[in-house]
């Protein structure tokens, strides 16, 4: 090929002297090209992709083969099956660099990936210099001995990671369990070759997210050139915090590439402007080194999490200077403050700066399924949708990739905790020693990488990996199929990998941040997955079909997982199934749930019998979903917090999604926030009311999160669906800080005078400062069976702002607006009769526009 066809690399370095010189960066990210690797078998089916075509970097030939059109978009339609060949075919990405004489001058030039996926072969010139094996490493390899002056031809060669592990697993008697059987027939179930490599796990496919095999160069790749040193790690470790001073220590590590005398510099400014800073003089010896040096910040200002005080960051500069010069620096922020799990008598909860904070959040599963397109800003709007929903934690769940470091970024600054996860999704890991020294490396990488963020307050070890081994029933068959002395090998390198590789990585990297050895965990000390010890995942509503009313039954003492599935916004789903009639069962919304292989839909179905009115048509059949999922977790949620101090956390399943779907999310993957995510802004507020009608009575508790005693308000009032007052139970009293407390258990008969329990209902509200800041519904019957009246709703507008009123009791309104994307301040609300409420619409849709499309809905008699 001519070097013409190519767009080739700037000239590197021209203006570089061949003395000693910064560390110099040269991004290798933008145009390359790709084919299907000429030796696999794939080329004579697909002949035009055995010929050269665009690339981008990062990215995967998925997304390459999308761009060129040569497959279709499997987010839309039933387009996933068209495109699962990409993934069971090897290829090659090509990309061209121009090298100038003074680049070649310097003492190292090194090739860096941050990122390759998975079983990748690095060649430059013709001549293999790396082969990679683990998508979460960076892979670093020297490049000047191959590198010469002008063009260079640098492949990068991906093999399929199906067709490589599944000679090993299909010759296995008893392969390792896995996660989610592929649905396309590439792999025989129960043989799944994801559970034996390092890539992300859900690309083979998950309950909520399709199956795309990515391959790919899929993060950043650069070359770096460097003389005498450079900084191969940096990181300050808090060694002590008081009000006084924070003590800390900086640690260089350094890379030589012969012996050298160099000067190390820390400097550190505050939110207030202020700097300290300490310097080191250091003699190094060819290859690694380490280096610390002491400092101290006086009167330091902590990092909080949101809701409990601010987020001041410190900016920290190192720097390696040589011969007067400096040769290399690395730019961090930090936050200081102290991070401790809560242990005692089984109980699991998080204690910052001292203060123990109850978790309130939810579960993040990847952003897309091809990451390399997630922008900063996708992942700030998710994290400011968490934020306003009065979250506080995010636990980045294990089947996914270690997220980029502006997620972190950003979740420092909005005060978000963050529980890591480690990058294990749940199947049984390998018991070799080389697959675990690949984690070793993979883990410490990661871990340094993450340190400095105060939001990162603790590490686990992986989702479901410990507590399948212990609970499950296929887990349990397996372990019987292979007999006790392979039962013990497996169950041994799962011990060795969690409870010491896993949790050295930690305590050596980010010293101060504890672990965890999974999800759900008991770290070793009891059984997995039991309210009595540690956190839960609890799946017997939705999974397991039992009514919502069960997660009333028990006080976990931290739930890290509990979900509930409702449809996506109505303009979502037009977004991928197009414009024709629609009905639940319909095989594109089939395709788009990923439950029970597709038949989710009919658990959907299941609830909203037990539960609520019949559907009129599809779009009110999308509202009542949400409105159960909003419903569902509204109640779990409010009972975990009832439970403080027994219950310490509440993360439901799941915050967001990898594409267009129905599922768990209470965001869809447009961004659109379904009427869960509204609930989660009122049943996580600071201070709320928890209200649970059962056996005859209401149980009334009060909630605060705040860290001084709050005087308020309590007050039940009853009411007939005319609207007639009842009776009315009430009382002033302090709020507790940090805590529940008990106020009243309310009988039916004392409260509701004897009324019909479907034609009437109460409302549960705390006041402070006579407003009101947390109300909810309590009802006697399910909804389905409760006799509302019409509710009579008018609505006034003023340009992209709508003011409604009730004439009667309107449960659950939701502002429906059909196929165009809109986001409504508030949405899924309660008035009574004679309120009015105010909401502001944001679309890119016109006023006018809008008013034509709102459809007003309730659970109320039907028009």
């Amino acid at each position: 090929m001519k070097a013409r066809a190519l767009a080739l690399l700037p000239a590197l370095f021209a203006s570089v002297a061949a003395w000693a010189a910064p560390r110099e960066t040269v991004s290798l990210d933008g145009a390359w090209e790709v084919r299907i690797d000429p030796a696999d078998e794939t080329a004579k089916a697909h002949p035009k992709e055995a010929q050269w075509f665009p690339a981008r970097v990062p990215g995967s030939v998925q997304q390459d083969l999308i761009a060129a059109g040569r497959v279709p978009d499997p987010f839309k339609g039933i387009n996933e099956a068209r495109i699962q060949w990409a993934g069971l075919t090897s290829w090659q990405f090509r990309r061209v660099i121009e090298v100038t004489p003074a680049m070649l001058a310097r003492d190292h030039v090194e090739l860096v990936f941050d990122g390759l996926d998975t079983f990748a072969s690095v060649s430059l010139n013709g001549k293999q210099l790396l082969a990679a094996d683990n998508a979460h490493r960076r892979w670093r390899v020297d490049a000047k001995g191959v590198l010469k002056t002008g063009r260079n031809e640098l492949i990068v060669r991906i093999a399929s990671p199906i067709r490589t592990l599944q000679p090993m697993v299909l010759a296995e008697a008893n392969p390792l369990p896995g996660e989610y059987d592929s649905a396309f027939g590439d792999e025989p179930k129960g043989k799944q070759t994801s559970p034996y490599i390092r890539k992300p796990k859900y690309q083979y496919s998950w309950d909520w997210g399709p199956r795309l095999v990515n391959i790919g160069v899929w993060r950043p790749v650069r070359i770096e050139a460097w003389d005498e040193a450079r900084i191969d790690g940096f990181r300050v470790d808090q060694e002590a915090l008081n009000d006084a001073e924070a003590r800390l220590v900086a640690h260089w590590r350094i890379v030589a590439g012969a012996p050298a005398n160099v000067t190390l510099r820390a400097r550190v400014t505050g939110p207030d402007g202020k700097q300290v800073e300490v310097s080191r003089s250091a003699s190094l010896v060819a290859g690694e080194n380490w280096v610390s040096a002491p400092l101290t910040v006086e009167k330091p200002q902590r990092w909080w999490p949101a809701g409990y005080g601010a987020q001041p960051l410190y900016a920290v500069e190192a720097t390696l200077d040589a011969g007067g010069a400096t040769e290399d620096r690395v730019i961090q922020r930090i936050g200081l403050r102290t991070t401790e799990f809560i242990r005692k008598d089984g109980s699991f909860g998080f204690r910052i700066n001292g203060v123990p904070i109850f978790a309130k959040g939810a579960n993040l599963i990847p952003f897309d399924n091809f990451p390399s397109r997630v922008g900063e800003a996708q992942m700030r709007q998710i994290l400011t949708s968490a934020r306003d929903a009065n979250m506080n934690m995010i636990r980045v769940w294990g089947g996914g990739y270690y997220l980029d470091d502006a997620f972190y970024r950003t979740a420092d600054e909005m005060g978000l905790m963050i529980w890591q996860d480690f990058m294990f999704g749940g199947s049984i890991t390998p018991p070799d020693a080389a697959f675990r020294e690949n984690v070793r490396v993979e883990a410490e990488e990661q871990v340094e990488r993450l340190q400095p963020h105060p939001s990162v307050v603790g590490w686990a070890g992986g989702n479901e990996v410990l507590s399948g081994w212990e609970n499950w029933s296929d887990r349990k068959a397996f372990k019987k199929r292979i007999g006790a002395d392979e039962q013990e090998r497996i169950g041994t390198g799962m011990a060795v990998l969690f409870d010491r590789v896993l949790r050295e990585a930690v305590t050596k990297n980010a010293p101060g941040t504890p672990y965890w050895p999974g999800s759900p965990s008991s770290d070793y000390e009891g059984p997995t997955d039991t309210d009595k010890d540690g956190d839960r995942h609890f799946w017997d509503v939705w999974s397991g079909s039992k009514p919502v009313e069960r997660y009333l039954d028990s006080c976990p003492r931290f739930m890290s997982e509990y979900g509930f599935q409702g449809m996506p916004d109505l303009s979502t789903i037009r977004g991928f199934a197009g414009k024709g009639p629609l009905a639940i069962d319909s095989p594109v919304l089939k395709a788009h749930q990923k439950f029970l292989a597709g038949e989710g839909n009919a658990r959907l179905q299941l609830y909203l019998d037990q539960r609520l009115r019949k559907p009129k048509d599809f779009a009110d059949l999308v509202y009542l979903t949400q409105v159960n999922q909003a419903q569902a977790i509204d109640m779990a949620a409010r009972h975990h917090r009832g439970c403080r101090p027994v219950t310490l956390g509440s993360l439901y399943w799941q915050l967001n999604d990898t594409w267009p779907a129905i599922s768990w999310a209470s965001v869809d993957y447009e961004g659109q926030w379904k009427l869960l995510h509204y609930a989660a802004r009122r049943f996580f507020a600071p201070q709320a009311i928890v209200a649970e009608h059962k056996d005859g009575a209401t149980r009334v508790a009060l909630v605060s999160d705040a860290t001084t005693p709050i005087a308020a308000e309590w007050r039940v009032r009853a009411f007939d669906m005319a609207g007639k007052a009842l009776r009315t139970r009430g009382a002033v009293v302090t709020l507790e800080p940090l805590g529940a407390q008990e106020a009243a258990s309310i009988a039916d008969a004392e409260l509701f005078a004897g009324a019909d329990a479907k034609a009437s209902f109460a409302v549960a509200e705390l006041l402070i400062d006579g407003r009101s800041v947390s109300r909810t519904i309590v009802e006697r019957a399910l909804p389905k069976d409760m006799a509302y009246p019409a509710p009579a709703l008018i609505t006034r507008w003023e340009g992209k702002r709508v003011t409604i009123t009730a004439g009667s009791l309107a449960r659950a309104v939701m502002l429906d607006f059909g196929d165009l994307a809109a986001q409504p301040s508030d949405d899924g609300f309660d008035l009574l009769a004679g309120e009015s409420v105010t909401i502001d619409v944001g679309s890119d849709a016109s006023a006018a526009a809008l008013k034509r499309a709102l459809t007003l809905r309730t659970l109320g008699p039907q028009r």
